[in-house]
């Protein structure tokens, strides 16, 4: 009878108890479903629209999955498909169609609502277009351990208060447009072992990280960080800090990390010589050091740790003879050592010594210049007014001297070595058998046979039939150019550039020794020069160079890419072919010599075409004497300037203004530098030549069509849309938007640029191959 009595009571508690139970589990299913429609339902979260049971159990997917505890959400991962960063599409913080979700988010509302997941502990929301600033409140979230936001479109400053989540284990941020600075209070998450940031735009100062004993990775690749490298915890074991501009030694901060396996330092602006304990590590597998300005020489008993299997040094000022440890040849460790000034040979391509140890004598003045104008500017105003006045005054007179005459004795050029090219850009054997062919010229010129040819005015006038109008090819900003043809039948391109008097002749005979040594199989070749003086033809008096260059039948580049020549316009894999060829020779003069050359007329009617429409850079280089000769002519304004400014400093209002002119005009010229011009040679060769009455605004102005595909079709090429794999055309867009932006600390290193341009050829090779399968089934 007791036991008829106790019975309905437990069934009414079990019944109490699952009610209560219910609720709860509402509360946290109401909250999930805001969340879904903040996201704007992305197609992750479809099956929840089918789903009757309870979330905790719904089975998980790749992109999708949820775990509880209780009666609480304790994970929660959403990965969708809207990429960050997709190509040929800028972002500037409003919402992208297509891409973001829509301006109806509201990141701080779509925040508030996920902190009401109160027991959470880990949350990925990858690739869903969440965009704003990562609003503070996150803190809230006090559980949480793990942290994935990557691929999305977040902006701003990492706030601090992500420093109040103690618990916190892995901070993964990647591929978002963070900037700012990273917050000093985060080294206060002792629990962090992930600390991901890499691919934003993040600055300044890294802080000091070295308290965070558990932290294993660290990853802030391709930011723009730009101190010395900071105090490092001794637990890490991968350390990815490449293509920043961390500058300074690589210093012994590195000595202690036993458990470190992975490190990349590459593409930064490290000096000195690398710590000879970071190759013994215990644990130390791979080392990156390549591209940076480290110089010095290896320790000749420098010992390699036994799990060391990569090292990269390439692309540095090291000098003397490599350790043993580093020059085996039993294939169980790689090693890159081109491109610095080692003495060994075989596969590593070496510069001379004597470049290396120039090289870094320059960087170390250049350190103490600065120092010098910093003392210059406190000597006060009118003293610099006055020795500036006294320095162009002497250096306009010493460029009085006469030019180009044969019988002066001129200093011979210095020998200029090619770099390595066994790197990240796979260039092509034709470069390093051009490499060879420089080593070749150096050594004939050591045993004092000419490299370049000297014209006589006499042999110009015959190939050109004294310059007549139907040899006239055309002007431009350089002078005119002529079509010519010497005594043993064979054609030449000859310009007649027209220069200050006042340019000395051992200043044109270094520029020319310079042009005659530079051998590439995508460089127009230099021929010869003649220069003489006239006094008639022009007035004022001025210095007439010849340059002579060998001749291209196929004309400009510029003229394949118009519709209204159907005969001549070249199909898309036929302009990337010429594209990376042209991208090969820029990243030869970048890095192939030195000094390198780093504004090299890049535009498409300077790219021509030989009769297997092989391309060829022509009037490369010769930007260096046109630079000197806008000096000269503006020296006289100068010193006018100065010596106005003394008598009339009352109205130095106005004077402030013509030099202001002159000074924004400069800074114009430095910010296009080659990887700007070259933007727009692949802006052009995307949707055709520009009428001259169109300029570089309309042009950008114009990418923003780039961002769909109707706008595609209104403005790209119509022979590029019908030849080119969508892949293909995503990744030149997108590596064309980054070249032209304003600021050239953002845009790609040429090596970037080469690179993604033959990942570009390797998509249209596939396509075309699937294309033609398809076709023969």
């Amino acid at each position: 009878m007791a036991h008829s009595k106790v019975l309905p009571l437990l069934l009414l508690s079990c019944a109490l108890f699952l009610q209560n139970t219910h609720q709860l589990q509402n509360s946290q299913t109401q909250v999930l479903y805001q969340l879904r429609k903040h996201l704007e339902s992305p197609k992750a979260l479809e099956s929840w629209g089918s789903y009757y049971g309870d979330l905790c159990q719904i089975p998980p997917t790749p992109h999708m999955s949820i775990s509880c505890e209780g009666n609480s959400v304790t994970e929660l991962k959403v990965m969708g498909d809207k990429l960050s960063k997709p190509a040929g599409i800028m972002f500037h913080g409003s919402p992208l169609p297509n891409r973001t979700l829509s301006k109806a988010f509201l990141i701080d509302s779509f925040a508030t609502t996920l902190t009401r997941l109160t027991s959470l502990k880990s949350l990925t929301l990858v690739s869903l277009g969440i965009f704003g600033e990562l609003p503070g409140k996150i803190h809230r979230l006090c559980w949480l351990e793990s942290l994935d936001l990557s691929s999305n479109y977040l902006f701003g400053s990492v706030p601090p208060d992500v420093s109040r989540l103690v618990r916190l284990q892995s901070l993964i941020l990647d591929g978002n447009y963070l900037n700012g600075s990273v917050p000093e209070a985060l080294n206060s998450l002792s629990n962090l072992t992930v600390l991901a940031l890499s691919h934003n735009e993040i600055s300044g100062e890294l802080p000091d990280l070295s308290k965070l004993d558990h932290l294993h990775m660290l990853d802030l690749r391709e930011n723009r960080f730009d101190s010395e490298l900071p105090l490092l915890p001794k637990s890490l074991v991968t350390v990815l800090l490449s293509k920043n501009s961390f500058s300074g030694e690589v210093s012994r901060c590195f000595d202690g990390l036993s458990q470190l396996q992975h490190l990349d330092l590459s593409f930064n602006q490290l000096t000195g010589a690398p710590s000879r304990f970071l190759f013994s590590l215990a644990n130390i597998s791979y080392l990156d050091l390549a591209s940076n300005k480290l110089s010095g020489k290896l320790p000749v008993d420098l010992t390699c740790g036994g799990k060391l299997g990569f090292v990269d040094l390439s692309n540095n000022r090291l000098v003397g003879t490599i350790p043993g440890c580093l020059g085996g040849s039993s294939g169980e460790r790689v090693v890159k050592l081109g491109g610095n000034c080692l003495s060994i040979n075989g596969v590593h391509e070496q510069h001379q010594e004597l470049l290396c140890e120039e090289a870094e004598a320059k960087r170390k003045g250049f350190q103490s210049r600065k120092i010098g104008t910093l003392v210059a500017v406190v000597s006060g105003a009118v003293l610099v007014l006055v020795l500036f006045a006294f320095g162009l005054l002497m250096l306009c007179t010493k460029r009085r001297s006469c030019c180009c005459s044969k019988d002066k004795s001129v200093p011979q050029a210095r020998l200029k070595a090619v770099t390595d090219n066994n790197t990240q850009t796979s260039l092509s054997s034709q470069v390093l058998a051009s490499a060879r062919l420089i080593s070749q010229t150096a050594k004939l010129a050591a045993q004092g046979v000419p490299s370049c040819r000297s014209f006589s005015f006499e042999e110009l006038k015959e190939a050109t039939d004294d310059f007549d109008s139907s040899r006239f090819l055309g002007e431009g900003s350089l002078g005119k150019l002529y079509r010519g043809t010497l005594e043993n039948g064979s054609s030449v391109a000859i310009r007649c550039m027209v220069l200050s008097k006042k340019f000395s002749s051992q200043s044109i005979r270094s520029h020319l020794d310079w042009m005659s040594k530079l051998n590439h199989p995508h460089l127009l070749g230099f021929l010869g020069h003649h220069c003489t003086q006239t006094n008639g033809e022009y007035e004022p008096a001025a210095t007439v160079l010849y340059l002579v260059y060998e001749y291209m039948p196929k004309g400009t580049y510029r003229a394949h890419l118009s519709e209204s020549c159907p005969e001549k316009i070249l199909t898309w894999p036929d302009r990337l072919a010429i594209l990376i060829e042209i991208a090969k020779a820029v990243h030869f003069l970048h890095t192939g010599v030195m000094p390198g050359s780093f504004n090299n007329q890049l535009k498409t009617n300077n790219i021509l075409l030989d009769g297997h429409k092989i391309a060829k850079l022509s009037d490369y280089g010769v930007s260096a004497i046109t630079e000197e000769n806008e000096k000269l002519e503006v020296c006289s304004f100068y010193l006018k300037f100065v010596f106005f400014s003394l008598i009339l400093i009352s109205q130095d209002s106005t004077l402030q203004i013509k030099s202001e002119g002159h000074k924004s005009k400069y800074n114009v010229a430095k910010r296009e530098d080659d990887v700007y011009n070259f933007g727009f040679v692949l802006l052009e060769s995307l949707v055709g030549p520009l009428p001259t009455t169109k300029g570089e605004a309309f042009l950008l102005n114009e990418m923003t069509s780039f961002g769909s595909q109707d706008g595609r079709q209104k403005i790209v090429n119509p022979t590029v849309l019908t030849t080119s794999s969508q892949e293909s055309l995503a990744i030149a867009i997108s590596i064309a938007n980054k070249c032209v932006l304003l600021e050239p600390s953002a845009r790609p290193s040429f090596e970037d640029v080469l690179w993604n341009l033959q990942y570009a050829a390797q998509m249209q090779s596939a396509a075309d191959a699937e294309r033609k399968s398809d076709t023969s089934l």
